[in-house]
């Protein structure tokens, strides 16, 4: 069931966590990590979730499958800042997102170049042992 506090419906932990395929578990680990903050509802037993706070955890999950860790987390969180201005998080993001795409990029050409020397070892056995290329077709 949700509750309102300042005019805000709040969405129970259980409720958030089950939409968004997430364990509770999770969510209270980025409240510990201190990327996600929740109100305490007002029987003081069961945290609760503002709209506003959905939509920054929607954009955590997107951010981790972005392969962004907790720490680049914590650090966009800092520059977010308690103005919650985002104008200060997007420079930090785009560094953090272009940090991501050099790694992947040097993944890219490392695996490139083990496509080549596996390739090229294969057709050299192939030649040695008389196995057609007929037989890597298949």
């Amino acid at each position: 069931m949700d509750e309102t506090i300042r005019g805000e419906e709040l969405t129970p932990i259980g409720d958030l966590a089950i939409s968004l395929g997430l364990t509770t578990r999770t969510i209270r680990y980025w409240e510990e990590v201190g990327i996600l903050e929740s109100v305490q509802r007002s029987d003081g037993a069961t945290r609760g979730f503002t709209p506003y706070m959905v939509r920054r955890i929607k954009f955590i999950i997107k951010l981790k499958e972005l392969g962004l860790t907790i720490k680049e987390m914590q650090d966009l969180y800092v520059a977010y800042g308690e103005a919650k201005q985002t104008e200060r998080m997007i420079p930090r993001l785009l560094e953090i997102l272009d940090e991501h795409l050099e790694k992947i990029d040097e993944k890219m050409a490392k695996l490139a170049s083990l496509r080549s020397d596996i390739d090229s070892y294969r057709h050299k056995m192939a030649e040695k042992f008389g196995a057609s290329e007929r037989d890597h077709q298949q």
